[in-house]
């Protein structure tokens, strides 16, 4: 589950990116009560990205911004109530990590949803219900 963060440059530390990456990570996986499962959360991946400044824009302009955006498969953060409860948090993640000098306004979060069948994890493409499965049985053990 790729998380990928895109920041101007100077909005975030390296401290602050580490920070921001393992919140985002939580919080993904509170929203789906899998804190600790152990097949979803090595899979909870991804990368922080800057962008030098004047590199990025809002409103066709040069602007500051960070993109928060999430990869999942099709069926995660399904309702309504998680997605807004990833979004609010992402934001506020970010907001904080930056000393609360970057505006909310220009933190901008999105998910992408992959196609059934199309979840690749360690060479083995996974439906839907198969990832479901590894989780459920993940679970268990």
């Amino acid at each position: 589950m790729p998380i990928n963060v895109l920041a101007t440059d100077g909005i975030l530390s390296a401290a602050a990116q580490q920070q921001v990456f393992a919140e985002l990570t939580d919080s993904f996986l509170r929203h789906h009560d899998l804190t600790g499962n152990p097949f979803i959360t090595p899979n909870v991946i991804g990368e922080i990205n800057t962008i030098p400044k004047g590199r990025s824009f809002a409103g066709g302009a040069a602007n500051d911004i960070v993109v928060v955006e999430l990869k999942v498969p099709s069926f995660a953060l399904a309702t309504p109530a998680q997605k807004a409860g990833f979004i609010a948090d992402a934001t506020e993640i970010v907001f904080k990590a930056a000393g609360g000098k970057h505006p909310r306004e220009r933190i901008f979060v999105n998910m992408v949803y992959a196609v059934d069948g199309l979840w690749g994890i360690g060479g083995k493409a996974y439906t839907n219900a198969e990832l479901g499965e590894a989780v459920s049985l993940a679970s268990v053990a």
